[in-house]
């Protein structure tokens, strides 16, 4: 059965057709539908691929067209493709030549503008009707351009044609009547033939931009009016602002002399502020937020309209409350007005510049597999491991980056609900794994007694301090506290499992978050970190499991769910869902984003059973929500970051030279600088030396304890202290695990060392501390250390036990004196 003949390919339109192509030497040439379009040449295996699969596709910008015979031709780009093609006729062969000259020819004047111009033509981000026209008047122009373009090339196809055609006319009137006369005339008739295609494809041309000249004209004079008119209006509105621009210094003058309540009256009688939260309900009647369809518990809906009439006195919604959209202005206007303490009646303080790069990662070799193969089963803190895996930070540093996206809980202090107090803790929660999408580094295990301050009093309003409180089983702790109204604690430690294709770390230990102007006390708990491709492939890492995040004080909860990856999922990758419910477990809030992009919530006016069955059988919970608000949006990496460890601005300046910081601060970390530097031969023999001075201090530790505890073992451990035998036996006695593995480790080599029988299973629990609030304090191991900064007790919110600051360490550091620091490094 033959198809239909394909048209006459014009220039600038898509053309299509069957060609046959070459597979391999089994099958041979297979037919083929190929589709032209934009300089692309792309082929599917039936028309009806084309919708969902493409089976190939080839820039014709940087490829090479090549005739072989009569109906073979091929492109190439180079040799990454190569597509041996052909066509059913010569005729058919010329038409796919034609067109395909015509769009590489546009493709590659498209390519060469865009190098050219850059960012020139990009209309304007803002989105004004002026920017709008304007793109649309140089898309037309460069529309035109295009067609003035096919037309040049197609006059030179014709020259090019005419010439053959006239050669082969020449050729006939000199040969002889005889058995080359038909074979001359079949050329002249092909040849002709050629002729009228190509000159078909310039009147097809011609005939375009005819068109499309006429079809703008009217518009291009409409526009430039617009334009004009616009142009005036500007004028007229700037000479409006600067009239209110004097009004308002004149007003600020005054308002020294005034109370507060009559500071500006100009602004207190318009109402122009207030008046912007309302601005936006209209547009909000018909957007709503479709949130988690896949997910097992609920499904939104829209709300019905009626929830959507709110007067202006009585705007309840978390778009006039939380600092999102229209509601920021709003919010923070009113905070700043109510608070005499305003940061615009302090003295401006000169902020310190941060730097913005560090030095490139060097790219050195190591076989993966030589390590990590007796890696598996085994803990991680036993494994020493060089610096080639890590980054040039501490997991203390890492622990202070949770604090990245701090305005979040800037923002939640202003709340006055504490339901929408939650949906801002919910998406700093969520914020903390944003920098580990490309963090594939491990940061270094800190040493027992380091520290880490994250001063930024006078750019951002807080201060944070980490301390490694612990190393068996590893853990550090870490107290934050911001002038703006909140106070951020936790303490983590790391439980790790190697299964060979993917590293599984579970976090242990709460987070607290403490709201000082409503007292509202929230928890809750990280999520599993999981590392695959191990040791075959590209390293990728991905955030699964649930978290509920609990304010003790009102019972108000969130539940977030973070999706695992999966390859069969149709929704998108790295979800987050969550639902905001009050005591009585009424939901409030929908959530949802992605933990490495950005959360939005929506506010929900009514929720019901009876949507579709989840994959447990269960009804879901249907939400009618309204539109959704933007709570959080990933900020954009720094330029070559790639290049720096995929540091975030902020993980950048977190090992900068600091002075004035304590000596055991990770920042004066000798083989962490080193690596920095990209002297890492270096930074492994200076690992292996903190090491071992660390594990030196732990057996002095025990020895010390010893002798406390037991007088008459210690004089008899003082009579053969010559021994040969001494050490040996000790470490027997004092510490099992090093007999078993003599690579106690690395001491600094892995953030990922805590094990659940280290945790619970390994040495009967002992009562030797005792906290600030008088409960004995359970110790899981015999090491008598006693963090410098931290308090070791049993937590009142959650019975857990945790280390707690105990204040100390900013005084010291106004002093100077560090004298009371232990020497780590």
């Amino acid at each position: 059965m033959s198809e239909p003949k394909a048209p006459t390919p014009a220039p600038g339109d898509t053309y299509k057709g069957w060609l046959f192509k070459w597979t391999n030497y089994i099958k041979g040439y297979q037919r083929r539908w190929f589709v032209l379009s934009n300089g692309l040449l792309s082929y599917y295996r039936t028309q009806a691929e084309m919708g969902h699969t493409c089976r190939g596709t080839i820039n014709l910008a940087t490829a090479n067209i090549a005739v072989e015979d009569s109906c073979n031709f091929v492109i190439s780009n180079g040799g990454t493709q190569t597509y041996h093609l052909k066509a059913s006729s010569e005729v058919e062969r010329q038409r796919w030549i034609t067109a395909l000259e015509l769009a590489k020819a546009k493709a590659f004047r498209m390519q060469a503008e865009s190098d050219d111009s850059g960012d020139e033509s990009t209309p304007p981000a803002a989105g004004q009707g002026g920017g709008a026209r304007n793109s649309e008047v140089q898309s037309t122009l460069r529309t035109l351009g295009s067609k003035v373009e096919d037309l040049s090339t197609c006059n030179d196809l014709i020259a090019k044609h005419g010439s053959a055609l006239q050669r082969s006319l020449s050729e006939l009137e000199g040969v002889r009547l005889g058995g080359e006369t038909s074979e001359k005339i079949r050329q002249v008739t092909e040849r002709a033939t050629l002729f009228r295609i190509t000159s078909n494809a310039m009147i097809n041309a011609c005939r375009d931009f005819l068109a499309l000249a006429q079809a703008h004209s009217k518009r291009w004079q409409k526009a430039l009016q617009a334009e004009r008119e616009q142009r005036v209006r500007l004028e007229e509105t700037l000479e409006q602002l600067a009239k209110q621009h004097n009004h308002l210094e004149r007003a600020f003058r005054g308002a020294t002399v005034l109370p507060p309540s009559q500071s500006n009256p100009a602004i207190d009688s318009k109402g122009s502020v207030p008046g912007k939260g309302d601005a936006s309900d209209e547009d909000e009647e018909n957007e709503f937020f479709d949130a988690c369809e896949d997910v097992q518990e609920f499904i939104t809906v829209p709300a019905d309209p009626k929830y959507h009439r709110r007067s202006g006195s009585n705007v309840s919604g978390i778009s006039s409350e939380m600092g999102m959209d229209d509601g920021t202005t709003s919010l923070d206007e009113q905070s700043m007005a109510s608070n005499p303490e305003s940061p615009q009646s302090q003295e401006v303080v000169p902020v310190r510049k941060r730097r913005t790069r560090i030095p490139d990662k060097p790219n050195y070799s190591l076989n993966l597999w030589s390590i990590m193969k007796n890696c598996i089963g085994k803990e991680l803190s036993k494994i020493p491991m060089p610096v080639n895996f890590n980054e040039p930070l501490s997991m203390l540093q890492r622990l202070s980056e949770d604090l990245e996206y701090y305005e979040l809980l800037d923002r939640g202090a202003k709340c006055q609900s504490s339901l929408e107090q939650m949906c801002y803790v919910a998406a700093f929660t969520v914020s903390s794994y944003s920098t580990t999408v490309h963090r594939t580094g491990k940061p270094f295990n800190p040493l027992l007694g380091e520290t880490f301050e994250l001063d930024r009093l006078q750019e951002s309003g807080y201060r944070s301090l980490c301390e490694q409180v612990s190393h068996h089983p590893p853990a550090a702790a870490h107290h934050a506290i911001s002038e703006r109204g909140w106070t951020l604690r936790q303490e983590i430690a790391l439980a790790s499992k190697f299964r060979g294709k993917y590293l599984s770390i579970m976090p242990l230990g709460s987070i607290h978050c403490i709201f000082e102007k409503s007292n509202n006390h929230y928890t809750w708990k990280k999520v599993t970190t999981t590392v695959h491709n191990i040791i075959v492939g590209k390293l990728w890492i991905d955030q699964s499991g649930e978290i509920d995040i609990v304010n003790h004080r009102t019972g108000d909860r969130c539940h977030l769910k973070f999706a695992p990856y999966s390859y069969f999922s149709r929704d998108v990758a790295r979800k987050v869902t969550g639902v905001v419910t009050d005591k009585d477990g009424k939901a409030h809030y929908v959530l949802s984003g992605t933990w490495d992009e950005k959360m939005e919530c929506s506010r929900v006016m009514q929720s019901s059973r009876g949507g579709e069955n989840g994959a447990d059988g269960r009804q879901k919970t249907v939400y009618q929500t309204l539109k959704a608000k933007e709570l959080w949006r990933k900020t954009p990496l720094p330029e070559g970051a790639e290049n720096m460890y995929y540091f975030s601005t902020l993980a950048l300046t977190l090992n900068e030279p600091e002075e004035g910081v304590a000596p055991t601060d990770s920042r004066k970390r000798p083989d962490q600088r080193l690596m920095e530097q990209g002297r890492w031969e270096e930074a492994n023999a200076e690992k292996q030396r903190l090491e071992e001075k660390q594990r030196t201090a732990r057996r002095e530790r025990e020895r010390e304890a010893n002798r406390s505890a037991n007088p008459e073992e210690a004089l008899i451990e003082d009579s053969i202290s010559d021994s040969p035998l001494k050490t040996e036996e000790v470490e027997i006695a004092t510490e099992p695990s090093e007999t078993t593995d003599k690579t106690d480790t690395d001491e600094t080599s892995s953030d990922l060392s805590l094990s659940t029988e280290t945790l619970h299973g390994s040495h009967p629990p002992s009562y030797s501390m005792e906290g600030p609030y008088g409960a004995p304090v359970k110790s899981g191991h015999q090491d008598s250390y006693k963090a410098m900064w931290f308090d070791r007790c049993v937590d009142p919110m959650t019975g857990e036990p945790t280390h707690i600051y105990r204040g100390g360490y900013w005084e010291t550091k106004e002093q100077g004196n560090w004298d009371s620091c232990p020497d780590i490094f």
